[in-house]
């Protein structure tokens, strides 16, 4: 039996806002619970609601910039910067800006739409 598996498939999330999301692993991929790993592209000037999350997440800029609303505070991250938002913490995440963000979202446990709590 392998002791490993190469995602070669990934789970594309529907989107409404042009946002491309590539779940490698995951709850709808691979049924792990505990971690989730996204290929992420934002277009320009767009923007999610705010939510407050049951889980903890990670996101590492690849190539752009990505706004973050923390519980008030505004934090921008560029290319080659990461960050680690602490779950039930409420954020919003948006891309403000002219270019495309492209970036990797890790999530613990897996992300799960019944336990991101968006605001309408």
């Amino acid at each position: 039996m392998k002791k490993y598996f190469i995602q070669k498939a990934p789970f594309i999330v529907p989107t409404t806002d042009g946002k491309l999301i590539e779940e490698h692993h995951g709850i709808p991929t691979t049924k792990n619970h505990e971690i989730s790993i996204a290929h992420m592209i934002a277009p320009p000037n767009c923007s999610e609601p705010f939510q407050t999350p049951e889980f903890e997440e990670y996101t590492y800029i690849i190539s752009g910039k990505k706004q973050f609303i923390i519980e008030e505070e505004v934090v921008i991250l560029e290319a080659g910067q990461s960050i680690k938002i602490e779950a039930n913490t409420r954020v919003q995440y948006s891309n403000p800006f002219e270019e495309p963000c492209e970036y990797i979202a890790i999530c613990t446990p897996a992300f799960d739409f019944n336990k991101v709590h968006r605001e309408e």
